[in-house]
């Protein structure tokens, strides 16, 4: 209910009118079941996008630091997080990723969408950069599908390392679900991955880490 609350009447109208999305491909989304979003990432702003374009609920896995701040605006903030489909993961410890991968995983066998930025982090210049392996490890653990994003515009909107927010126009563009290749590693379909969402966001791109 407060996801739903969230996106059509607290967040989702104004952000829609600010942001003027237009999107493509949508029927790439499978109407139910797991699926993994995995989609470049330009902006803060990028996770609630992909919220309010696609139809489905999504989960994200956050930083534990943004539930964590002090008195009102700390539990404005948390509740915020919450209702659009965060869920606190601890990432400083030796076993943070694997945390991480394990309750995505949860996510995906109960049947929903998990949401992830394969780069692991913002792109500071607009390049993209090589991706983590985790979206595909647990799309293979899982079975489920992994769907590739490509968000254009957001970095405009709210450029890298401000806070500063302007209205402009944001396209989302859905490829179709990475097609498995039996013999792959998993780096070999994780690069491939990052392939298809730099060809739809029209990035370019460089093989380093971010």
């Amino acid at each position: 209910m407060w996801y739903r609350l969230f996106k059509y009447v607290l967040i989702g109208p104004a952000l829609r009118l600010a942001t003027r999305p237009r999107v493509v491909g949508l029927e790439h989304i499978p109407d139910v079941g797991p699926c993994v979003i995995a989609a470049n990432h330009l902006a803060v702003v990028d996770s609630l996008i992909l919220c309010l374009v696609i139809p489905r609920r999504l989960t994200f896995v956050a930083k534990r630091e943004y539930f964590e701040r002090a008195g009102l605006m700390g539990a404005v903030q948390r509740w915020f997080f919450r209702v659009a489909g965060q869920i606190p993961i601890d990432r400083t410890g030796a076993d943070a990723a694997q945390g991480a991968l394990n309750t995505a995983a949860r996510v995906l066998s109960d049947g929903g969408a998990w949401a992830i930025h394969p780069e692991g982090t913002r792109s500071r210049d607009g390049i993209a950069r090589r991706a983590r392996t985790g979206a595909v490890r647990v799309a293979r653990e899982t079975g489920a599908p992994i769907v590739p994003v490509g968000i254009r515009g957001t970095a405009a909107l709210n450029p890298p390392g401000t806070r500063r927010f302007r209205p402009g126009r944001v396209d989302v563009v859905i490829g179709r679900p990475l097609v498995r290749q039996p013999n792959a590693t998993v780096r070999e379909e994780t690069d491939a991955l990052m392939e298809a969402i730099v060809v739809l966001a029209g990035q370019a791109y460089i093989d380093v880490y971010a």
